[in-house]
């Protein structure tokens, strides 16, 4: 053991119970509409046939009153089947349960927005200007229409159109001067293509139309027209919490809900999570004390008490590929790979500091440090490296500098960089696993469970987004966390002395390598398959959390 010191329907026909007269009502003092144009249905006579499915069973039937959420679920319900094309059954829907899907003045804005007919859209400004919240949104919304005008006369090579739009609507609007000067150069455009290009826009049509319409919606209030595509959205944002909130999510977060069920809550399995020995590796020959993954996932690197330094070709199944020797005086219990690929660094408590190629080639080296741990930062350059002196320092091995990152209280034993540079994972003495912050200094997270005294534990960030912590321990065992919570997820089982060191596949988020005293290195996967009993090695450290 190693010891350290939107649609374009048309708006369905108003019911006759009192929502049409409540529409026209003036709005509230500040722009919102009056609760009644949302369609509150006060009870009303049931007819003679109110068990048929006709439009006089219908408008005969007894009212439900609605409360305001079952209001708000009934338009998303509609706007989404307008997106469809279900403008009929948007119309019965409506007209059943009393509700508006929007204002008639919004209707009658977007049908005329996209028709193209413009000075309609712009006449119907006025009706929605004591519906808006801001004072300076008509003039927006107006500068927004006028410009798609402009950019459509253009297209059509109506030049002289579009500069009367310029000069006499647009410009008199004293707004948005940097934009007009824009819109004045596309006068030069040679053809509409050339338009479209320099514009970064996509020409007349529903496309153009529909994209104005999703910038005009955001000055008008939701109880007046619904923000585009609001259903949509909503389940987006619910299944994206449920992936941040499961424990084991460990794959690629495709936004496309067509990707999902929205039947039942997203939940991943922990057989699908790296917690299971794929593989043992046994070419050591004595305790392993240190392994990492190279940046291109193809390659890791083991270090040991017997004087070895072994890099495995990962294909996924590890393989020899070269044996790095050392001098009896030299003691090597850490590495870490350049970002090319092409090169490594390792050192020891002695006070050996290398810089090696693939063939194990010394290239160059730095005297008289003791090193416990290393890191290689992205510039290509600069090596961070935790010494005696409870610190971690910056070493630039072209220019023979350095220079101090951060000072601790306790011996650091080891410690980790997230991708992005910004989070550092430390493993302190007697002190377990911290998360920390580097830009802005601040400890984020202290992890539980892991056995730590003086013994170097080497601990990783991984996954496909960096969301999970995995560390060894002196009690055999490797623990996995999710970055947001201090309690395990899993403990892994399997070796049967002091877990040293844990790397995570960068590339490869289902794979997971620990070295241990016991001279073996695992390989930790997904469950081989989904039937019989759990593969050796994984068991959940939370007892509120159950298999999926």
């Amino acid at each position: 053991m190693q010891q350290a010191a939107s649609g374009s329907a048309s708006a369905p026909a108003p019911s006759t119970n009192g929502a049409q007269a409540a529409s026209s009502s003036p709005p509230a003092a500040n722009g919102q509409l009056p609760h009644p144009v949302l369609g509150l249905q006060a009870d009303g006579p049931a007819g003679p046939d109110t068990h048929g499915s006709g439009p006089a069973a219908v408008a005969g039937r007894k009212k439900k009153r609605l409360s305001r959420a079952d209001e708000d679920v009934i338009r998303l319900i509609g706007q989404h089947l307008r997106g469809l094309g279900f403008n009929q059954t948007v119309e019965q829907l409506m007209q059943e349960t009393g509700c508006s899907l929007e204002h008639p003045s919004a209707t009658k804005f977007r049908n005329h927005v996209t028709e193209g007919d413009w000075e309609k859209a712009e006449a119907d400004l006025t009706e929605l200007k004591t519906l808006v919240h801001l004072p300076q949104a008509i003039v927006r919304m107006k500068f927004l229409l006028l410009e798609q005008k402009y950019l459509e006369f253009l297209d059509d090579g109506k030049v002289l159109e579009a500069l009367q739009v310029l000069r006499f609507e647009l410009t008199p609007l004293k707004y948005n001067t940097d934009r007009i000067h824009a819109l004045s150069g596309y006068l030069m455009c040679s053809d509409a293509d050339d338009l479209r290009a320099k514009a970064d826009w996509e020409g007349k049509g529903s496309l153009s139309r529909t994209k104005l319409l999703d910038k005009l919606h955001t000055y008008l209030p939701p109880s007046v027209m619904l923000p585009p595509r609001r259903l949509q959205t909503l389940l987006r944002q619910a299944v994206e919490l449920q992936r941040d909130r499961c424990l084991y999510h460990n794959t690629k977060s495709d936004t496309n809900l067509d990707s999902v069920s929205l039947l039942m809550d997203h939940a991943c399995s922990r057989r699908q999570f790296p917690c299971y020995t794929r593989q043992i590796l046994t070419e050591h020959c004595n305790e392993v004390w240190f392994c990492k993954f190279s940046n291109d996932s193809t390659k890791l690197a083991t270090g040991s008490k017997d004087n070895a330094v072994i890099i495995w070709q990962v294909d996924p199944t590890g393989e020899l590929r070269t044996k790095m020797s050392q001098s009896h005086e030299d003691s090597l219990t850490c590495a870490a790979w350049n970002p090319d690929g092409k090169r490594f660094v390792t050192g020891g408590q002695r006070g050996q500091f290398y810089q090696c190629d693939l063939d194990g080639n010394v290239l160059d080296s730095w005297e008289g440090v003791r090193v416990q741990c290393l890191w290689c930062l992205n510039d290509g350059k600069t090596i961070l490296a935790s010494d005696t002196h409870q610190r971690i320092r910056g070493y630039n091995f072209e220019e023979l500098t350095d220079r101090n990152i951060v000072q601790e209280d306790h011996p650091i034993m080891s410690f980790t960089v997230s991708r992005n540079g910004r989070l550092a994972l430390l493993n302190v003495a007697t002190q377990g696993v911290h998360l920390w912050d580097l830009q802005d200094r601040v400890l984020l997270q202290k992890y539980q469970g892991v056995t730590q005294g003086f013994y170097t534990i080497h601990s990783c960030l991984g996954g496909t987004s960096e969301d999970f912590i995995a560390s060894g321990s002196e009690d055999h065992k490797v623990y996995i966390w999710h970055r947001k919570s201090e309690l395990p997820v899993a403990e892994l089982t399997g070796h049967t002395r002091t877990v040293n060191c844990v790397s995570w596949n960068p590339q490869i988020p289902s794979m997971l390598a620990s070295a241990s005293d016991d001279g073996t290195v695992r390989i930790w996967g997904p469950a081989p398959s989904l039937d019989g009993e759990e593969p050796e090695g994984c068991s959940s450290s939370n007892n509120n959390v159950a298999d999926s």
